[in-house]
């Protein structure tokens, strides 16, 4: 019989155990508030800080705040320490917004580059967007991620390179006048008006001047 009793005895002991076990599992934290240090629940530390102490049963979470142009974070946290701020490459053609507590420093080409070289969601790197050659038009324009695309003109159509289509050359004849030089890819057609139009004009009205006088 006392064989049997100490298995019964031991049990309480065993109960006891679990539970301070499982116990310590169940903790849940509400996400977004709160985070878990051990077997407590402490306030998250606001964007713009991190955690310097945790929270006890006689105070709340202690929070330093990042260094201005230097650290950052951008969420209710509970870091030990705040991110810290990226670097912009100077002169090369990036556009620099500088980092605050609560934002990361921002680098993007300049009006008139694309980025060449990114890291993450980060531009390091931009070249300026590609001149068109005259005798070419835009067929797309650059944007701060593509290069400007040109194509050729065709024949019968010229471009000086700085718009977005080719322009038909001017046709002389139909506005009654002489071509002077013929249009190239590049440059329109020059028109002026018949030398000898404009003789036989000049020779007509001296003829009737003269006629009037005598």
């Amino acid at each position: 019989m006392k064989s049997r009793r100490k298995p019964l005895a031991a049990a309480p002991v065993l109960l006891i155990f679990l539970i301070n076990v499982f116990s310590g599992n169940t903790l849940t934290c509400h996400p977004g508030t709160e985070y878990q240090i051990r077997d407590k629940c402490c306030p998250l530390c606001p964007p713009g800080k991190s955690v310097i102490k945790d929270c006890t049963e006689l105070r709340s979470t202690s929070c330093l705040p990042c260094v201005n142009g230097t650290s950052f974070t951008t969420h209710p946290n509970g870091l030990r320490e705040c991110f810290p701020c990226a670097s912009c490459s100077s002169g090369s053609g990036l556009k620099i917004s500088l980092c605050t507590t609560t934002s990361d420093t921002v680098c993007e080409p300049l009006e008139g580059f694309y980025c060449t070289d990114q890291t993450g969601s980060r531009c390091v790197g931009a070249q300026r967007h590609k001149r068109c050659k005259p005798g070419q038009y835009i067929r797309h324009k650059g944007t701060a991620l593509t290069d400007t695309e040109c194509s050729d003109c065709s024949d019968g159509t010229f471009s000086n390179g700085k718009s977005t289509s080719c322009q038909p050359h001017t046709q002389c004849e139909s506005l009654d006048l002489q071509l002077i030089k013929p249009g190239t890819v590049s440059t329109d057609a020059e028109c002026g008006k018949d030398g000898l139009k404009a003789t036989t004009s000049v020779v007509v009205i001296v003829l009737f001047l003269l006629f009037c006088v005598f």
